[in-house]
Order: C-alpha cells, then sequence, then structure tokens
C-alpha cells in the first residue's frame, strides 16, 4: 500500500458522474502499456471516490452500471487508462526530474559521438535536452521515449546509438573481482585461459560505457586490467 501522502488521484469521468482513486504514481506507467498488475496493492485506500478529497464515495449502483463490475482492481485499472492523473506540483517535479535523469543515462550509456568515436557526456545530452524544449512524459517509460528524443538531438548534435566490441584480458586473481562488473556491462562473447593463467575476454558493449568499463576494471584490478577498442 502507498501512503496518503505519497498517492496520486486518478479520475474518469464518465454518465455525468466522478470516479476518483488514490494509487501509487509509479505503477501508472506500468498500467498504461498495459502490463499486468494486481493494482490493489498499489492503492493508497481500497476504495473508488466521487471526491477523495472530501472523502465522498458514489453511488454502488452507479459504480456497477459504469463499469460493470464491482471489482477494485478493474475499475482502477479502467480509471488509470482512460482518465487523468493528478499531481501535486511537487509531485509532478520529482517525477519529471527521475525520468528526465533516466533518459539521459540511458542515451549517455548507449549513444556516441560518430565524429570521434566518444560517448557525449550526460551534462552536453541534458543542454540538448533543454535546448531543443523537450517535454519529458513522467508516466512513459524511458524506452518509448528516447526515439523521440534522438530524433531531436542529431540535428543538434552528432550522435547514434552504437554497440563497441572490446578485448579485454584480466590476471587470474582478477577475474572473480571482475565477473559482475563484465556482466553488467554487456555479454561475453568469446573467451579462453592463457597459459599465464590470465583470462582473455571478447565482448560486446553500449559504445558509451568504453571508459565506465575500463575505469572500473582498473579499480578492481589496481591497473592490471587492459580494454581494447576492436
Amino acid at each position: 500500500m502507498v501512503s496518503l501522502d505519497d498517492a496520486v488521484v486518478a479520475r474518469l469521468e464518465s454518465h455525468g458522474e466522478t470516479f476518483e482513486i488514490l494509487l501509487d504514481p509509479k505503477v501508472v506507467k506500468y498500467l498504461r502499456e498495459g502490463k499486468e498488475i494486481d493494482i490493489t496493492g498499489h492503492l493508497a485506500v481500497e476504495a473508488v471516490f466521487k471526491n477523495a478529497g472530501k472523502g465522498t464515495h458514489p453511488a454502488e449502483e452507479k459504480v456497477k452500471e459504469v463499469f460493470g463490475t464491482a471489482d477494485i482492481n478493474e475499475i482502477a485499472k479502467r480509471i488509470v487508462s482512460k482518465g487523468e492523473i493528478q499531481v501535486t506540483a511537487e509531485q509532478r517535479k520529482e517525477m519529471l526530474d527521475a525520468k528526465r535523469n533516466r533518459i539521459v543515462a540511458y542515451i549517455a550509456r548507449n549513444a556516441i559521438n560518430p565524429q570521434t568515436k566518444t560517448p557525449h557526456p550526460p551534462a552536453r545530452i541534458e543542454l540538448a535536452l533543454a535546448e531543443v524544449k523537450f517535454h519529458v512524459d513522467p508516466f512513459r517509460s524511458v524506452e518509448s521515449q528516447v526515439e523521440e528524443v534522438m530524433h531531436l538531438l542529431r540535428p543538434l548534435i552528432p550522435i547514434r546509438f552504437e554497440k563497441s566490441r572490446v578485448a579485454i584480458k584480466l590476471r587470474a586473481d582478477d577475474y572473480g573481482k571482475c565477473f559482475d562488473d563484465l556482466v553488467h556491462f554487456g555479454m561475453v562473447e568469446r573467451e579462453e585461459w592463457q597459459p599465464d593463467g590470465s583470462w582473455i575476454g571478447l565482448m560486446e558493449i553500449p559504445a558509451g560505457v568504453i571508459t565506465e568499463l575500463t575505469s572500473k576494471l582498473n579499480d578492481r584490478t589496481k591497473g592490471h586490467a587492459s580494454v581494447k577498442l576492436l
């Protein structure tokens, strides 16, 4: 259950009546993407309101007439998918900031400047987003907005999504320390152990994370990792 302080109002007007629920704003985007969720666990109150602020409820007969059911889970899904979400200015700012940061991080991780073959710093992407006046939707997924963002950014800065292949060499004692990082950053296409006990692997990773991966591996190995772009 979400607390009343953190909940937002989802409102649907139909048949001359208003129907409202109080729910966690984090689940709105999942519901609008058609994902199956037991919404009752994300409601502040398991009830349908006529006016959530005043705590008034619509007549049960009216609810059944409009929704064809008394199941709060089904009613809530209809209200979210067909209605509008009411959020406070503070809630909306927090949600917008969080979603914008995730969009910037996604692009910084997966895109590069094709002229220099290097990633764009997050700060550069943020400035470009402001310049093209992109309006972040707090309820749409990051992935569904990235394509639109890239379309707006391309006339402004040289940018494209790209994968890179790298060869990594680790000492035998360092392989275990680095395994989780390797899995996190990409997929090992091929690997082999050398006669001296060292490990060599070929990986495909998002082009924007080469510097981050190199730094992470060298931190783990005290500078003994080798990462080469192929």
